[in-house]
């Protein structure tokens, strides 16, 4: 069992609606970069970029680098956190 510090950070990851659909994005498309969420959600990229840099701070995204790109995937926390969300 995670301890309340480790629990208030995920929570706080996903505190933004935004958040809440990158996650939702990225578990529908395994790899997806910031330029594929930005165009699949119709949002500005560098405001993408900062919510994904949040999400993976929080332990909910990984992201891989590819090249130039930057893939992102689902943690194990992350899907967790989509399952209690479809709960919801």
């Amino acid at each position: 069992m995670k301890n309340a510090k480790q629990l208030e950070r995920h929570f706080k990851g996903l505190a933004n609606h935004r958040r809440v659909d990158i996650l939702l994005s990225v578990s529908k498309s395994q790899g997806i970069t910031v330029d594929g969420i930005s165009e699949k959600l119709d949002c500005n990229f560098k405001t993408i970029s900062e919510h994904t840099k949040k999400l993976v701070q929080a332990g909910l995204l990984n992201k891989k680098y590819k090249g130039t790109a930057v893939a992102h995937s689902l943690s194990p926390y992350g899907k967790k956190f989509l399952h209690f969300i479809k709960l919801l």
